[in-house]
């Protein structure tokens, strides 16, 4: 019996094999293990595979074994790298193991392994601020080198739950509340990590629109607004990247649990989309043997509680047929074998820790959105300010991340002890806070000012230097985590009033918000300037910094609408389980009115819109034109205009285009269908041209018609509309589209 403590001798034995056997005839070709033969598919491979594999083989690939090592209940295992999860391989075979690895905003230390440390890069939201494909491809190649680094083969990263709710805990980790946005952001960020020979990872499967009761809650909404928003938001992420994984969810949806929901899983994810790879469970929650495997689980993580011994037995007493065993097993052996983690595994190394910092910092440069600028003050002057006030958010030293599962161990160490501290069962209940002080920053670019740090925990001291300094600028910030949903959208810790105080001392003040979901802002009409940083990542400060003082011309814009006030939400308050943790409802009335379209459609004004941001130029938009003029649905539209950079510097802006469909199809007034971003300098026009695609995984110009359980194109005028925001519209045009018998547009 082959045993882990044996495993080092082996792995020498198979060593001096391997320099034996070539010469052996018939091994060169793949006779002894034909599945190793790189010139078939990843399915044939993975046939020839399963067909050599015992049943309790089978059943070793398709469970974890706990890999973390921080508590008790998750004792490190012989083989495991100390990740986030471990599923042993079986050597006779040459099946390699699974090293799985959180990796949202970069490589995660869950398991307190040697040298944990890794690149923080900015939150999700940053990198969707951006609305840069290439940056979230770049985004995506730091997380995949780092996974591979590390010695690591599955990243768990990949969150793409829309924000239904901005004080959900988890906000910062996805990508924001429109889907056609966040699944193209994402999908080329997944498409990186596995251009790097890592299984990339897409969750959480579906819904997990909150944190408050995560374990107990039905997510409840209709079939239409399901596949249009929340779903949409995968099928785009999943279909435009090949993601080999897909992470089930902790709630249930329409009160059935998301891990065993075989509409999910069966009828939606691998028969509609045609999904080839495996579903793994978070992490406890599967609730079933016999159900969740015929409902499409593939892979119960951590640990074997329902598929290890007790699968197993259901097979053995044809319960779960041995067909099913071996299509899990077949999903998960394909997509390591189609990721290269067969032919070329994953080796620790040293990680190119410069290169990677610089990405991260290019990225908070341009997902960094400026939402106030009034008289021009930023960027500043180097050569004319003489004295600056930088207040609050231990500014001096570092710049805050989120928490949670997706905490970085940052390089260089948290700046803000105590850097961990275990609570129960939540971890990570305090903030770790990225090295990266933007004192520091904003001091190198003025070496001959003043630059006077004050903590701001006394409001009346900051206010004195502030009145004393030419500029202040104010650093707040509000920490989010996983497992916890924030009580309101303001500021912690009375930072408000810290703001109102420096302002009434100094009227020349700036705002930088340090953040994991929108603020509400009751200073903003008393402030010169706000900057929303989110959390900026592992060069946070020097970012920030090269955006005051224009070394770096701001043109993120918002993934997630910026509320008035809580009233303005379809929920007031955040839904919390009752007393004794037990199962409770949210019901998303609002159903396909999510973020921007709810207030579109409700006639509320939010305090900055999806898609908003301001530059240090300005841009104007003209001479649209739509190719084809009248389309039967099924053909690519062309939209064309024109942008001019009117200002005085050079600068990028995002050019989106939404559309309206006709009033029988009752939608949103709007949805988000393509963008552009230009860069231009001073005075230069440039001709913009997005295609949209009605046959497109984004479905743009279709409905989901469940009268027909598929996409549908209707008749009659589409609207369309051209802008810098979702609100901010600079052109508008019209497409007659007359589609004989209303055939669903995408089969």
């Amino acid at each position: 019996m082959f045993t882990r403590e044996r495993e080092p001798f082996l792995k020498v034995l198979l060593i001096l094999l391997s320099v034996i056997l070539p010469n052996v005839p018939g091994f060169a070709q793949g006779t002894t293990r034909p599945w190793m033969d790189k010139s078939l598919s990843p399915d044939a491979r993975a046939d020839l595979l399963v067909k050599r594999m015992t049943l309790d083989e089978k059943i070793q690939v398709v469970h974890g074994l706990p890999s973390m090592g921080f508590s008790a209940g998750f004792k490190r295992v012989a083989g495991s790298l100390g990740g986030d999860g471990f599923v042993p391989g079986i050597l006779r075979l040459g099946i390699p193991d699974q090293q799985q690895i959180g990796a949202g905003v970069g490589i995660t230390n869950l398991g307190q392994r040697v040298h944990g440390q890794a690149t923080t890069l900015p939150s999700s939201l940053a990198e969707t601020s951006t609305w840069d494909r290439k940056m979230a491809y770049d985004f995506g190649s730091v997380i995949g080198s780092e996974t591979r680094d590390e010695g690591f083969n599955v990243s768990l990263g990949g969150g793409i739950d829309l924000a239904r709710d901005p004080r959900c805990g988890r906000n910062f980790e996805y990508h924001g509340e429109d889907p056609i946005l966040a699944g193209t952001i994402l999908a080329q960020e997944l498409r990186a990590v596995q251009d790097q020979g890592i299984v990339a990872t897409i969750k959480h499967y579906a819904v997990n629109d909150q944190e408050s009761g995560r374990f107990y809650v039905s997510s409840n909404l209709n079939w239409r607004a399901l596949r249009e928003t929340d779903l949409l938001a995968f099928e785009i992420g999943l279909k435009d990247s090949g993601v080999g994984a897909v992470m089930c969810s902790y709630n249930r949806v329409n009160d059935v649990y998301s891990c065993q929901n075989s509409y999910l899983l069966n009828d939606v994810l691998k028969l509609d989309w045609g999904f080839k790879g495996w579903v793994m469970s978070d992490w406890g929650a599967t609730h079933s043997t016999v159900n969740a495997a015929l409902s499409g689980l593939d892979q119960e993580m951590p640990t074997g509680v329902y598929f290890g011994d007790a699968l197993k037995k259901a097979v053995e007493e044809r319960e779960v047929p041995m067909s099913r065993l071996d299509n899990m097993v077949h999903r998960i052996l394909r997509t390591l074998f189609a990721a290269g983690v067969f032919d070329n595994p994953s080796a620790v190394k040293p990680l190119g820790a410069q290169v990677d910092a610089d990405i991260a910092q290019r990225v908070e440069e341009r997902g960094a959105v400026l939402l106030k600028n009034a008289g021009g003050l930023l960027p500043l002057n180097a050569s004319t300010v003489h004295s600056i006030a930088v207040i609050g958010s231990h500014a001096d030293v570092g710049v805050l991340s989120g928490g949670g599962s997706a905490q970085v161990d940052p390089i260089g160490g948290d700046a803000v002890p105590p850097k961990r501290v275990l609570h129960g069962s939540a971890l990570f209940v305090h903030p770790v806070w990225d090295p990266s002080s933007p004192l520091k920053a904003i001091r190198e670019e003025v070496p001959n000012a003043a630059v006077k740090y004050d903590a701001g925990t006394d409001f009346a001291a900051a206010a004195k230097l502030a009145a004393s300094s030419e500029v202040a600028i104010v650093f707040v910030h509000q920490w989010t985590r996983e497992g916890a949903d924030l009580p309101n959208l303001s500021l912690p810790d009375n930072q408000d009033q810290l703001i109102r105080q420096v302002a009434a001392a100094n009227p020349h003040t700036v705002v930088v918000l340090e953040n994991g979901d929108p603020v509400l802002m009751p200073w903003l009409d008393d402030v010169q300037a706000v900057l929303e940083a989110w959390y900026p990542g592992q060069r946070g400060g020097l970012a920030i910094a090269n955006i005051l003082f224009g070394k770096f011309d701001p043109s993120g814009k918002l993934p997630i609408t910026f509320p008035m006030s809580e009233s303005d939400l379809p929920r007031r308050h955040i839904q919390q389980p009752p007393p004794g943790e037990g199962y409770f409802d949210v019901d998303y009335m609002e159903g396909l009115k999510v973020g921007y379209k709810w207030y579109e459609a409700s006639h509320i004004k939010p305090l900055f819109p999806f898609g908003y941001g301001l530059s240090y130029t300005t841009f104007s938009f003209s001479n649209l034109t739509l190719t084809p003029a009248s389309t039967d649905g099924s053909s690519d539209v062309q939209v064309s205009f024109d942008v001019k950079n009117t200002g005085s510097r050079a600068g990028a802006d995002v050019a989106e285009v939404y559309i309206g469909l006709p009033s029988s199809t009752d939608e949103p007034p709007q949805r988000l269908v393509g963008w552009a971003k230009v860069h231009l300098d001073r005075g230069q026009s440039h001709r913009v041209t997005v295609t949209i695609n009605p046959q497109a995984a984004s479905h743009p110009l279709s409905f989901w018609n469940t009268d027909v359980l598929g996409w549908d194109t209707a008749n009659g005028v589409y609207k369309i509309y051209v802008g810098d925001s979702s609100q901010d519209i600079h052109l508008t045009g019209t497409l007659d589209v007359q589609h004989a018998g209303g055939r669903p547009a995408i089969p």
